[in-house]
């Protein structure tokens, strides 16, 4: 009986179709099999209830494995017929039939706030004279000072005939004598008190008790009211070279770059009034314009430089416009590797050129081998076989490589 089952369990085992074979005791069992074929009259044994066996692998790229057939011993198995099985991916949320896939509400990135200042900050042109107006006021001013001495008796006899003056008594310091001598010596301080020079490429922003009073742009001798308060500002074309900053590369690793910044004051009124320190504000928009924009060493791509370049000026002008700075270029001028990795990245810059030039020499030396050998075999100098020609191309790789370090070094 144990011979008749063993080999009923062998002819029943590709028999079952099934990429999945239950285990022993299921409802294909072996000795059941055996049983009903053997003709014995045995009672078949009845099926266990129960789930059926998970699959052993679950894997796209495999086949399903009966469990049974892990632990065969016999030296030639039968083949069993395995069908390919593919496990479907998971279904995510939405992906179901039926099911309305889960959307998220786009989040609408908060815009950047644009600095501004006081819209009624706005250059207009001051009030002035020209300066022949001042010398003549300050003029009649000592005139009149002299006039209300001779008239007060105050001038000495000598001065008086050395002047032409007709004799007078005078009326001494009376109330209208100080008057007059108050009145002439107003008019003479306003008026020599008043002049000033404008000079090209210079500007002066006009304040009255802490109220904008205008913009002066002119050149040459001209009258200003002594009383404004004068602020004098440069709006010639400068550049300005910064001090090494913080910056970065595409790879984020840490630089110092030293930029070269073209500008110039645009709106007088707004650079002195609207911020504390045009420069000082300059100063802060360039270095956080490099925090933002990858920079890269001078020498490795030229393009890079030209980009981050323009996209630094851009970033700026935005930035310094509203505090009436015109910018018209920020380029970096000199960028290098921060101390604290500047050694590291020497090392990897000077590895990486000379893996360079070791592909350049082996290129040219194999370029070099391949057009001899071709000249050689086309020309019909030489008849090689595989070994002579193999023997031939080592020859000459070695002469070409030795060549090339004696000439390197």
């Amino acid at each position: 009986m144990s011979t008749n089952t063993t080999s009923s369990t062998d002819s029943s085992t590709p028999s079952t179709g099934s990429s999945t074979a239950p285990p022993t005791g299921s409802s294909a069992d072996p000795s059941a099999g055996a049983s009903a074929e053997s003709g014995t009259g045995a009672r078949a044994v009845a099926p266990e209830a129960g789930p059926r066996p998970a699959r052993l692998i679950h894997n796209e790229a495999t086949t399903e494995i009966p469990v049974h057939l892990l632990f065969r011993d016999d030296p030639d198995p039968a083949p069993v017929p395995l069908r390919p099985a593919v496990v479907a991916r998971r279904q995510g949320p939405g992906e179901r039939p039926g099911e309305r896939p889960a959307t998220r509400r786009p989040v609408n990135a908060r815009p950047r706030p644009v600095p501004s200042v006081d819209p009624e900050l706005r250059e207009r042109p001051a009030r002035v004279l020209p300066g022949a107006a001042g010398v003549a006021a300050g003029l009649c001013g000592v005139a009149g000072c002299a006039a209300t001495s001779w008239w007060a008796g105050l001038v000495p006899p000598l001065a008086a005939q050395a002047l032409g003056l007709p004799a007078y008594a005078g009326a001494g310091l009376g109330p209208a004598q100080w008057a007059a001598y108050a009145a002439a010596g107003v008019l003479g301080m306003f008026g020599f008190g008043g002049l000033a020079r404008g000079r090209t490429g210079r500007a002066w922003v006009l304040g009255l008790f802490g109220r904008y009073r205008g913009t002066v742009r002119r050149t040459g001798l001209m009258w200003v009211n002594p009383l404004l308060l004068r602020h004098r500002v440069d709006v010639r074309l400068r550049h300005w070279r910064s001090e090494p900053m913080p910056a970065a590369d595409g790879n984020g690793v840490a630089l110092r770059a030293v930029t070269l910044v073209v500008w110039r004051v645009r709106d007088t009124v707004k650079a002195t009034l609207g911020v504390e320190d045009h420069e000082t504000y300059l100063r802060e928009c360039v270095e956080a314009a490099l925090a933002r924009v990858p920079v890269e060493p001078l020498g490795t791509v030229r393009s890079s430089a030209d980009v981050a370049g323009d996209t630094l000026t851009r970033l700026v002008a935005a930035d310094a416009a509203p505090v009436g700075l015109e910018v018209f270029s920020v380029r970096p001028v000199r960028v290098e590797y921060a101390p604290e990795v500047a050694a590291a990245m020497h090392r990897r810059r000077i590895a990486a050129l000379d893996a360079a030039q070791r592909a350049s020499v082996l290129t040219s030396v194999v370029d070099s081998v391949e057009d001899t050998v071709t000249r050689l075999t086309m020309r019909g100098l030489v008849e090689l076989d595989d070994y002579e020609r193999k023997v031939l191309v080592k020859d000459l790789t070695v002469a070409f490589c030795a060549g090339r370090g004696d000439t390197g070094a």
